[in-house]
């Protein structure tokens, strides 16, 4: 399992930071809260890890609005490829782990 901790910040492209802001209304900021904030699940990507290992993020910001957000791990860093809300599927995959999660 990755392990945020060990990470030193975010590595933040302009490209991409504009390209979230203009395609889905997300943030460089509200992507950042996400890492921050629990309950928070992190996901291999294979499909997309073509040159470099992909990952994938489900989680709120602190007004709760939730995210799916694609990175890497650059130099020891965050690198956000694309950030956007979640689909609905997302939402319910995202909803039912943290049921099983707090039913524990």
């Amino acid at each position: 399992m990755l392990d945020l901790t060990r990470l030193a910040g975010f590595d933040w492209d302009e490209g991409n930071r504009d390209k979230n802001w203009d395609q889905h209304r997300v943030s460089w900021s509200e992507c950042e809260e996400v890492f921050f904030r629990e309950p928070l699940l992190i996901y291999p990507d294979p499909a997309h890890s073509e040159s470099e290992e992909r990952f994938y993020i489900l989680g709120r910001t602190v007004p709760d609005r939730r995210l799916f957000i694609v990175f890497t791990i650059r130099k020891n860093k965050i690198r956000v490829i694309s950030a956007r809300d979640m689909s609905t599927k997302e939402r319910r995959m995202y909803d039912e782990a943290i049921e099983e999660d707090t039913a524990l």
